[in-house]
């Protein structure tokens, strides 16, 4: 797809080009789009997960050896519990009051051997209250209290942009562009699941594009979903202390009209596909982070990559205004010195040359063979292949081939559709 245009930005009084101005027109067409009455509220980040390599302490297991009770650790009291093999770990200690999940033992990891056995998630009202290096020393105590050998293993954050005077339009997915195939409109039902916590509602108010294993946008009511899992007091007095963009109306929020969220989801290895591949313009040397609190100062550049990858166009070849105001005017509010102009953004992707490369064509061969003769179709293959651990690997090497996450789905589609008609009920 051609890249994407903006509207003009003209001020109202001088009818000359302002960046700063709330009127866009539309170069093509008559035509004028004013977002005056549009409200950016706060751009933060909403979780931090940091992973970490090590070998767990003989003394830790004994934390879990009675699920669901409070145990000490670290100086602190901790609930201790299972968790669902989905998440990748088995065992769990949290405190909602401090803010932190610590997610212990991988379960394809052997718990006598150094793995990446731990993952602390750390909610929004922590973020809030740590500078990116106090919550940084924060994580890395807690790990070395669970592991030896610790060695940090990249982050994932989730950026969050809060809104009023927009609501999604009715055809947002018609009009919302992106490489990934994957989208989800929430509607009909009534138990939406955010992260660790549940919520009961759902009145179409939710899309998510993207997959979990990479970038994912999701657009939904968070006044709806603040209600939903009783935190709206805590979030309205997010939005009274720092609610604007707008210095002609630092004061804002409206708390009777709805807030909008538009959250830009990255998972850590894409993180870690930008560590490698994003240059310091003025040393020229690879950036290379593999904390949220060295990575801290990039989330400006990792917010405005998010909404180039994701476009929400007014028509073919024009972003609507106001995906270009989110891009251009908002800013991560984050207590860290922005390194937006002196980095050069790019994620390297890993090439599966060589040997690595014919395992990952020889696997696919023999996937769609499998596939082929049990009678699964293309879309349910897809969706479990994107679920397997070794999914990165694969969609890497696709992409280092120019060939996206639709392509690789379409790929999968020919291919069968290929054995089916070559061989019938042979396979």
């Amino acid at each position: 797809m051609a890249k994407a245009k903006d509207f003009y930005r003209i001020d109202q009084l001088t009818g000359a080009l302002s960046p700063e101005s709330r009127l866009f027109v539309d170069p093509g067409k008559v035509g004028f789009v004013d977002l005056s009455g549009v409200r950016l509220l706060r751009c933060g980040v909403d979780t931090v997960r940091q992973l970490y390599r090590g070998m767990i302490r003989p003394e830790i297991m004994a934390l879990f050896e009675t699920p669901g009770v409070i145990v000490d650790f670290a100086g602190q009291r901790w609930h201790s519990g299972r968790v669902g093999r989905d998440s990748g770990y088995q065992y769990k200690l949290q405190n909602a009051d401090l803010g932190f999940v610590l997610l212990v033992k991988n379960f394809n990891a052997k718990l006598d051997a150094i793995g990446p056995h731990l993952k602390i998630e750390v909610s929004p009202h922590a973020i809030d209250a740590f500078s990116p290096e106090r919550l940084q020393e924060r994580m890395d105590f807690y790990a070395s209290h669970l592991l030896t050998h610790v060695e940090r293993n990249q982050c994932a954050v989730h950026l969050a942009l809060d809104l009023q005077g927009w609501t999604p339009p009715v055809d947002l997915v018609a009009r919302l562009h992106c490489k990934a195939r994957t989208h989800r409109d929430i509607s009909g039902i009534n138990e939406i699941h955010w992260a660790t916590k549940s919520s009961v509602y759902g009145r179409g108010e939710t899309s998510m594009f993207g997959s979990a294993g990479g970038i994912q946008l999701a657009i939904y009511n968070k006044t709806e979903q603040a209600r939903a899992t009783d935190k709206l007091d805590y979030w309205e007095s997010v939005w009274k202390r720092r609610d604007s963009f707008d210095d002609l109306d630092p004061d804002n929020y409206d708390p009777e009209q709805n807030v909008w969220r538009v959250e830009l989801r990255y998972h850590h290895s894409v993180i870690q596909q930008f560590a490698s591949g994003s240059v310091d313009l003025h040393t020229g040397q690879l950036i290379e982070t593999d904390s949220f609190a060295a990575f801290s100062g990039h989330l400006d550049g990792l917010w405005r990559y998010g909404l180039s990858q994701f476009k929400l166009l007014a028509r073919p070849g024009y972003f609507e205004p106001i995906w270009t105001l989110m891009r251009d005017d908002v800013r991560v509010d984050i207590a860290a010195d922005s390194l937006l102009d002196e980095t050069e953004y790019k994620r390297y992707y890993k090439t599966s040359r060589g040997f690595s490369g014919k395992n990952v064509e020889l696997f696919l061969g023999n996937f769609i063979s499998l596939l082929a003769r049990e009678k699964v179709g293309a879309k349910k293959a897809f969706d479990r292949l994107q679920n397997w651990e070794c999914w990165p690997v694969i969609r890497d090497h696709y992409a280092a081939k120019e060939m996206g996450e639709r392509d690789l789905y379409k790929h999968i589609k020919d291919l069968l559709e290929e054995r089916h008609v070559r061989w019938g009920r042979a396979v």
